[in-house]
């Protein structure tokens, strides 16, 4: 019993809380993009460096506070200061919108050349942040680092392994449950969350209906800057922040949303937690855990891990490609809001 229980913490320690923490970051990031594609109706393949954006006013914010001697105690400053970053995200999105996609909207452009808009406007931002911050690991965590240690569980338990939880793998959990239900409650409950809804079902009865598709598309992207901002965040605190790293992040946020059914709230969320899982878990080696569960004279004698975790991103990009030869639509229907 007591091996069992130390594999099992074991388990939590290094695939449960890790795969939980970045299955969080990834459903918010892949929400932002199916919002965009059910209600834009197009790709948005600058999101990821839009989280950059967002994240690097952020941290510009948190630096200016801690300036000034303002700390949030046992909390990170940048949770006071993820109201900047989204502002400075929000000015970023609608005055792309105004200056790029508003045009190719105004000539009703097909959704392939929105895509290749949105990948100039992807390079732009990614050259932006990096020329702006520079392109090396920016760290902006500050205070408790740890909710539980692993000797602190170790003493409380008697265990021989111990867990230990960051203080930002729990704020991105409690973060991401909150944005969750508001986002849900908005568009499920509010007059402009069911006139977005309706758009995106049917734009031209929408607009008989007296809904303003600039106001919708205006709401979205305040939405989609604010979830790309507190995503990009949380993975930034969990990890670092490096502008090249938002850029690779493009590829599990949109598997996540394409294998949960791109187009689908509730599939972005699912998606999410599904291609963390599979990243965390191929990529883990279980060793340590088949000892204590297996007889002595079976223990494995190799790591047991079936890729490197350099090879995470094709675990991403093995499930979309496997999702969109069976199953097109996704785990839960797309194209719906």
């Amino acid at each position: 019993m007591i091996d069992f229980l130390n594999a099992l913490v074991v388990l939590a320690n290094f695939v449960l809380v890790p795969a939980i923490a970045y299955g969080s970051q990834l459903a918010l990031g892949a929400l932002g993009v199916t919002l965009i594609y059910g209600i834009l109706r197009f790709s948005n393949f600058a999101h990821g460096d839009t989280m950059a954006m967002g994240t690097m006013g952020v941290i510009f914010a948190t630096w200016w506070l801690q300036s000034l001697g303002v700390s949030f105690g046992p909390l990170p400053t940048a949770l006071l200061a993820l109201p900047f970053g989204i502002a400075f995200a929000i000015a970023l999105t609608l005055g792309t919108d105004r200056l790029v996609y508003r045009f190719y909207r105004a000539q009703r452009a097909k959704p392939v050349i929105l895509v290749i808009v949105s990948m100039g406007v992807m390079f732009i931002y990614n050259g932006l942040t990096r020329f702006i911050i520079g392109p090396g690991d920016q760290r902006f965590s500050d205070g408790e680092r740890f909710i539980i240690s692993a000797r602190e569980f170790k003493q409380m338990t008697g265990l021989r392994e111990g867990l230990a939880i960051k203080t930002t793998q729990g704020i991105t959990l409690v973060t991401a449950i909150i944005v969750v239900i508001v986002l849900f409650w908005f568009l499920n409950r509010t007059r402009t969350g069911k006139s977005m809804r309706a758009y995106s079902d049917n734009e031209d009865l929408a607009l008989l209906s007296g809904i303003s598709p600039e106001r919708v598309v205006m709401v979205t992207w305040l939405i989609v800057a604010a979830l790309a901002t507190i995503a990009g965040t949380l993975y930034g605190l969990d990890k670092s922040f490096k502008p090249f790293t938002y850029f690779q992040l493009l590829l599990p946020i949109f598997a996540a949303a394409i294998v949960g059914g791109l187009g689908n709230p509730l599939g972005a969320i699912a998606g999410g937690y599904l291609i963390a899982f599979s990243e965390v878990g191929i990529t883990y080696a279980w060793k340590k855990v088949l000892r204590y569960l297996l007889p002595e004279n079976l223990e494995p004698s190799t790591l047991m891990q079936l890729l490197g975790v350099e090879y995470k991103f094709a675990v991403s990009f093995a499930l979309l490609v496997v999702v969109l030869l069976f199953r097109p639509t996704g785990i839960f229907k797309g194209k719906s809001v």
